[in-house]
């Protein structure tokens, strides 16, 4: 299975997320790619099985200055059928607790695609067993569910 995971990461929460689906998913014999959210090429979404979207929330629940150009491109690309599993890192502290990932799935879906029913949450960063477990069982379900959607396309 080919995967992309994109993902925006200020203070490298996001991105120990980003490493243990990756160590997951490769585990799982998937091909990997891994990319910078907001240097992704969008046409080219189609060609992978399963697209991981992850980002930290920034302020009272935006997306980072980053991905804004991103998030408003993704209006011209049709991800109809594709799958999408969305990750992040946040802080309990704030009232809008991860909202980017949220605002994240909510705009794929807007745009045809299919996401997984968890969306993965974390504060901070996965430091405890939990937490890294959390991460590992978010993979693992996410591929198993776009496996499963894609046989039952190819029937």
């Amino acid at each position: 299975m080919k995967v992309l995971i994109g993902f925006a990461s200020l203070t490298s929460n996001t991105e120990d997320i980003m490493m243990i689906l990756k160590n997951k998913l490769e585990a799982l014999n998937c091909e990997v790619a891994v990319e910078d959210l907001d240097l992704i090429p969008l046409q080219k979404l189609s060609q992978y099985d399963l697209v991981f979207f992850g980002s930290y929330t920034w302020g009272d629940g935006d997306l980072p200055y980053e991905l804004e150009d991103m998030y408003e491109e993704l209006d011209e690309v049709d991800l109809t059928g594709m799958s999408f599993g969305v990750f992040g890192s946040g802080d309990r502290f704030y009232p809008a607790f991860c909202q980017a990932i949220d605002l994240l799935a909510d705009k794929v879906k807007e745009r045809g695609a299919d996401v997984f029913s968890s969306l993965l949450k974390i504060e901070f960063s996965p430091d405890s067993e939990e937490e890294v477990q959390e991460c590992e069982q978010f993979a693992v379900g996410a591929y198993e569910w776009a496996k499963e959607k894609d046989t039952s396309h190819a029937r």
